[in-house]
Formats: C-alpha cells, structure tokens, sequence
C-alpha cells in the first residue's frame, strides 16, 4: 500500500527531496506525494505543479496517516519545526535514494533521515534522527552522526569520527578520523577539519579553525 507523503520546505532543497521520492519509486513504488508544507508560501499555492498545504502548524490537523520529512538544512530550524508537530497520524519516514551504497554490517539510521544520490555509508555507523546528507556525502567506518545535522553535499567524514546533535557541515568540507564535533557546531565549506571542535562554533578555513562562538 502506497503510504502519503509531504516534504516541510518548498524551496531548492525541498524540491529536490520531491526528486528523490520520484526514483525511489521508480524501483519500489511505496509514496504517494501530497505536497508540501512551508509557513512562508500561501496555502495552494503550487510547487513543480504540487500544492502547499498550508504551515507547519497545519500538519497537526491531519486525521490520516501521514510521512513526514523535513528538507530544512539548518539544523536549528529543522528542529525547530518538528518539535510543533504533534499529531499521533505523523510518522516520518527514512528517504534513502536507490543509488546510496550503505554496508550490510552494524549500520542503524534514525527515523526522517534523507540520504541523497551518489552517497556512501561504510560500515559500523550510527547516524541519528533527521540528518541529512546532500549529494555525494560518504561517511567511514565506525563514525557516530547524532539527530538534526546536515551534510551538504560533497561532504567526506573519515573514520571513528564522532559528529554531535545539530552539526552544519557545508559543501566539499572534509572531516579527518578519530575527531569530534561539538554539538551546534557550523562548519564552512570547504574547510578541512584535523583538529576536534568545540560546541557552539563556526569553523572555517584549511585547517578548519574556529572564528566565533555562537550563541
């Protein structure tokens, strides 16, 4: 049975989420795509010729089974959002692209998580609830990825890396093994990270070092 689905995000990224719900059922058709949800577009609405159903708020009205996933990159407002949701009729759904190479051996990813097109996940990897990963992300052996973060895509995670709750990680930014990454930590693009960081910081540059603490 084709189970409903709507995207929170009508913008770049929510678009291209609709994308990936198309080819993963081109092989195993298992979605029927409602539309979206976005608080900054108007009710109706249409998206690529699919409708926004209203705010973020609205979901709460839903009386049928429906998927839930959030195409929101900053992690703070991914959050944000789906803690308003608190409808029982709410699940949210793994969105994973038929392409993405995931190891058979200890690999356990959390509810919402949406893995994009030309990804690689090794093997003994935990990854969190409503992460993200862009295009192209790989992530190695034995690396723990906690809820909300975001890869954007090109995005290399070594192994035996330990990446906390609410972690940014922008475009082709490289990440070295054995390190860790504080929780709400931003990291730039581009930025090759060889040295663990704290908590609450923006780190730039090649090496990736920290420029601000943020609130």
């Amino acid at each position: 049975m084709m189970k409903d689905i709507a995207i929170i995000g009508a913008g770049g990224f929510g678009r291209e989420v609709k994308m990936l719900i198309d080819q993963i059922n081109l092989v195993n058709p298992q979605f029927n795509f409602l539309g979206f949800y976005d608080d900054g577009i108007e009710q109706g609405t249409l998206v690529n010729n699919h409708p926004v159903l209203g705010g973020v708020a609205d979901i709460n009205l839903a009386s049928n089974d429906l998927g839930i996933v959030a195409a929101i990159g900053l992690p703070s407002l991914k959050k944000k959002l789906l803690e308003k949701i608190t409808n029982p009729k709410i699940s949210f759904p793994k969105l994973i692209h038929p392409g993405v190479i995931i190891g058979t051996d200890d690999v356990t990813i959390g509810e919402g998580t949406i893995i994009c097109a030309g990804s690689i996940i090794t093997v003994n990897i935990k990854i969190g609830a409503h992460v993200i990963f862009n295009l192209g992300c790989t992530v190695g052996h034995d690396t723990i990825i906690g809820d909300y973060s975001s890869f954007m895509p090109s995005v290399n995670v070594s192994g035996e890396v330990v990446i906390e709750n609410e972690v940014y990680v922008g475009t082709g930014a490289k990440i070295i093994n054995q390190l860790s990454i504080g929780t709400k930590t931003i990291v730039g693009a581009g930025a090759v990270v060889y040295k663990s960081l704290p908590a609450n910081c923006t780190a730039v540059g090649i090496p990736a070092k920290p420029v601000k603490f943020n609130d």
